[in-house]
């Protein structure tokens, strides 16, 4: 088991907003979390990256607890992160914003040339700002910006949200390639149903704080998952 979150809980004024959750994601496959809106998976994403401080419970990562290392140690050790909303610096080229993502590697390391392989589009606007982009070529360029530092864990948020149908498809095609290659987790955080079975080798669903579901993604359909995350 690549990631393991295990009966973390936080609190938010007093609130109690994740409640004992523990996920898994291995590696060579996709696990999805679902849920409806407000019910706290961006918070348990944001626990994962340590953005958040956690009140109890484990995050480990190969192995190794990852619970007190400050994000950038996190991206240090492996996870490449896609936050909601993109958060791409618009003002910075789209090769700019590329070589952002090359914060943990070596003082030489350059871009590399497979993002551009993944995602052709990033190779004509490289010299472009990426505030000029599209939302769906923005997505793009956060994802390969995350790929940039080589992760062993791909961790997105909601990357489908208000995006064009034809870019959503081309971002499933690299998750699934990316997982089919073995050597990378992938955590697939996401509210539209279709996308998320389409990818799912496993998935967890999240309501009021709580994981009330799990098993594997070939299950979903005969599990009811939609309607469990239907809004």
């Amino acid at each position: 088991m690549f990631l393991k979150i295990d009966q973390l809980n936080q609190y938010y004024s007093g609130s109690h907003i994740l409640r004992s959750v523990s996920l898994e994601a291995k590696l060579g496959e996709v696990t999805v979390l679902l849920g409806r809106n407000g019910v706290g998976k961006t918070t348990l994403i944001k626990s994962l990256m340590g953005l958040v401080p956690i009140k109890s419970g484990e995050i480990e990562l190969d192995g190794v607890s990852i619970k007190r290392m400050a994000p950038y140690q996190r991206a240090k050790a492996g996870i490449g992160f896609v936050p909601q909303g993109r958060e791409i610096f618009g003002r910075l080229s789209v090769l700019e914003n590329l070589q952002m993502g090359l914060a943990t590697q070596a003082a030489n390391a350059k871009v590399p040339e497979e993002l551009f392989e993944l995602f052709p589009i990033l190779r004509e606007m490289q010299h472009r700002r990426g505030g000029d982009l599209s939302g769906g070529q923005q997505q793009q360029l956060a994802i390969a910006r995350a790929l940039a530092s080589n992760p062993k864990l791909l961790v997105l948020d909601e990357p489908t949200e208000g995006i064009q149908p034809s870019i959503i498809k081309d971002i499933g095609r690299v998750i699934k390639m990316l997982a089919g290659r073995g050597n990378m987790a992938i955590l697939l955080c996401e509210q539209y149903y279709d996308f998320a079975e389409s990818l799912a080798d496993r998935y967890f669903v999240m309501e009021r704080g709580e994981v009330v579901a799990s098993g594997q993604g070939s299950e979903m359909v005969s599990k009811g998952i939609r309607q469990m995350v239907a809004i």
